[in-house]
């Protein structure tokens, strides 16, 4: 996984445009039931992140776990810079989220 700021954005642009064209081809079945397509592709686009941090922290600590029971496959360093990598990704999650629920207070304060 890339952590670069660039990279990251480039994927999340990448991943936002495909979550786009998906959204265009589907069509409604019951138009009483309509959503709102940026909700839906940004729900999509999340829902996706959260998966990948969540693979992330499952394959660091499998790595982790094969440290300790002494797996000769698997280095120190490998496990260390996948232990980064998902704190890294948990962290830029827990920031998202926090500015999430700043902009839901900021848009809920304003006066209507």
């Amino acid at each position: 996984m890339n952590i670069k700021g660039q990279a990251l954005y480039a994927q999340m642009q990448s991943m936002a445009s495909q979550a786009r064209s998906l959204s265009a081809d589907i069509k409604p079945v019951n138009q009483l039931a309509e959503v709102n397509p940026s909700q839906s592709e940004f729900s999509t686009l999340f829902k996706d992140a959260l998966k990948t941090v969540n693979n992330v922290q499952v394959a660091a600590g499998e790595l982790r776990t094969r440290v300790e029971m002494g797996d000769p496959n698997v280095s120190l360093v490998e496990a260390m810079i996948a232990a980064q990598k998902s704190s890294l990704a948990f962290e830029a999650t827990v920031q998202v989220r926090n500015k999430m629920v700043e902009a839901y207070k900021d848009i809920m304060s304003m006066p209507v």
